[in-house]
């Protein structure tokens, strides 16, 4: 799930439903939770919880509970007074404080220590925060919007987070619909990413994706959702050689490459290498058994012969070297049959 001045991509019914019920949900004064993989936009639904909301102007202060060490998200939440503790030379206020008469985003939630937790408690059941080193308690208006990849349930289960706490949370839980269910959105997502980066690089027009691309695209599980999407499909358009041919190149993992070392065959880069070869293995068998209708046995192998060195060509980046090697022939070989189709560029 993405945004472009504040506007969300996506048309399958699985993600409409979760944004109107985001938007539903925003204008009531109680806390919500939002669960979904990395990557599903989860800080953009709590944007829109806020703007859509009677505190849209007032402060929207976005906290990442796992990004701090346990020994200071307590004093971050909640603030502190000079010499509460050590280097604590003047007093702070923390990020309640900050977002009174806002909201206030607690992402990664599910990291919280039960320390934080038995205080956020209080703050969200008696409006009040406690300064670290102080014992007067302050009065904050502050909603709650917070964020998990966790299933909190199973976590209370095991004593891992507090079941008053997230009784206090759950008043409405969105959870975002990972993007391999969203049926067409990957398209969609992937022609807007693809323009966009096209125009950002000074392209004339937009080619779109080949076959190739398009078949990769709508294969691939997405488990970083539309942030891998987003990465992936600007990373295919700007190392396309040719803006006026459609890119037809797809390259999920930027760390794969033929001359790594050390990596089992069986890795997930290696296992998305081969689903992508398989699937364009089967399309090239699909393209020669239309070929062969046309009743030209000619042309068909030779339409099969070029598809097949097209398909070896981007899957070894255009290194001729390993090409030859990847199709089992001589390096004067496959010159030789590039010069035939035309593919020497």
């Amino acid at each position: 799930m993405e945004r472009d001045s504040h506007q969300f991509i996506g048309q399958s019914s699985a993600f409409l439903d979760a944004v109107e019920r985001a938007s539903r949900a925003a204008p009531l004064n109680r806390p919500v939770l939002v669960v979904g993989e990395r990557g599903t936009g989860k800080e953009l639904i709590a944007e829109r919880l806020h703007r859509l909301s009677s505190r849209w102007d007032g402060p929207l202060v976005t906290i990442n509970c796992a990004a701090l060490p346990e020994s200071l998200i307590e004093a971050e939440l909640f603030g502190h007074e000079a010499g509460a503790f050590t280097g604590a030379t003047r007093a702070r206020e923390g990020r309640f404080e900050e977002a009174d008469g806002g909201t206030l985003f607690l992402d990664e939630l599910g990291t919280l220590s039960m320390g934080a937790q038995e205080r956020l408690l209080r703050a969200v059941e008696y409006g009040e925060v406690t300064r670290i080193g102080s014992s007067r308690p302050m009065r904050v208006d502050v909603r709650i919007v917070a964020a998990t990849n966790e299933h909190l349930p199973n976590m209370v289960d095991k004593g891992r987070f507090r079941a008053d706490l997230l009784d206090r949370l759950c008043f409405e839980v969105i959870t975002l619909p990972p993007l391999r269910v969203r049926e067409g959105d990957v398209e969609v997502l992937s022609e807007y990413y693809g323009r966009r980066m096209a125009a950002e690089l000074g392209w004339a027009g937009w080619p779109g994706f080949g076959a190739l691309a398009t078949q990769a695209l709508e294969n691939h599980l997405w488990p970083g959702n539309v942030r891998e999407l987003r990465n992936v499909v600007e990373r295919a358009v700007y190392r396309w050689a040719d803006p006026a041919q459609p890119v037809d190149y797809i390259q999920f993992d930027p760390f794969d490459s033929p001359w790594r070392g050390g990596v089992a065959a069986s890795s997930p880069a290696q296992v998305q290498s081969d689903n992508q070869a398989a699937s364009a293995e089967q399309r090239l068998g699909n393209d020669l058994s239309q070929a062969v209708d046309v009743s030209d046995f000619r042309e068909a192998t030779e339409r099969y012969e070029k598809a097949v060195l097209e398909q070896a060509l981007a899957k070894c980046r255009y290194n001729q070297r390993q090409t030859a090697k990847a199709l089992n022939l001589s390096y004067d070989q496959l010159r030789h049959t590039l010069k035939k189709h035309d593919l020497l560029g």
